[in-house]
């Protein structure tokens, strides 16, 4: 089965932040991921990290002032120096950290402007960092109204253009399914280029054994189509997360 890693910017929130790796990592988790873990040291981060015996899978680019800030600011027309100033800070944490993946936020905005945008921008990091893996992914905009990227077949348009070998589709499949309303429909169409996946019930984005998405049958289809990365879960517990991680012990 999948290789699962724990959001801890939204699981095991009943803890201060770095204490989360050591619960984690006794719920069974064996890699995180990360939102914005620029509030806090690296190097604290890493000594919590080694501590628990974790790997870090993906960690997203600023802002780190998530809740009421910008969502991003890859495919904002004028924002190209803020994007690239906040690039390099992700290129530094993911250094110090490890971090398999960094997930470009394309921020709020649209039109053909915004695309050609967003493509320069990727074009300048996936050359600026070569050996580290980059990901881009469609976000609903029930979640975040107005947001650029905000249907698959643009991220392939996208992927396309750049044709770089370190930029990968992050497939979330709650915001598939809010997207489009067909998860394993979405994974077979494009599915081939992703490079991470986060999973979520839907409606309601808590645990994935909650809600419309056939998770199990999802699970299936992505080890038969010979699937490599990590399968992060990035969703809101119901009722706490450990009693909430019996999609967990079901999946193994």
């Amino acid at each position: 089965m999948p290789v699962f890693a724990a959001n801890l910017s939204m699981l095991f929130k009943e803890y201060p932040f770095l204490e989360r790796f050591a619960a984690a990592r006794k719920a069974g988790f064996q890699n995180v991921e990360i939102l914005f873990p620029y509030d806090i040291s690296a190097r604290d981060i890493l000594v919590a990290m080694r501590e628990a015996k974790l790997d870090l899978a993906l960690i997203n680019t600023p802002p780190p002032n998530w809740t009421g800030g910008d969502r991003g600011f890859a495919a904002i027309p004028g924002g190209e120096e803020r994007f690239r100033h906040d690039f390099k800070r992700a290129l530094r944490y993911a250094d110090v950290l490890g971090a398999q993946m960094i997930h470009v936020m394309s921020g709020v905005a649209d039109g053909p402007e915004a695309q050609e945008t967003l493509i320069e921008n990727l074009n300048w990091a996936t050359q600026l960092a070569p050996k580290q893996h980059l990901t881009i992914e469609p976000i609903n905009t029930t979640d975040i109204p107005g947001y650029f990227l905000n249907c698959f077949d643009l991220a392939a348009d996208i992927l396309d253009a750049v044709a770089a070998p370190n930029l990968a589709l992050q497939f979330d499949a709650y915001h598939a399914h809010m997207i489009t309303g067909d998860v394993l429909g979405t994974w077979a169409k494009h599915g081939h280029r992703a490079g991470h996946i986060q999973i979520a019930g839907a409606p309601g984005r808590h645990e994935p054994d909650n809600g419309d998405i056939d998770y199990p049958a999802f699970f299936r289809q992505i080890e038969a189509d010979g699937y490599q990365g990590r399968v992060s879960a990035e969703y809101h517990p119901a009722n706490g997360t450990v009693k909430g991680l019996g999609w967990l012990k079901a999946a193994h």
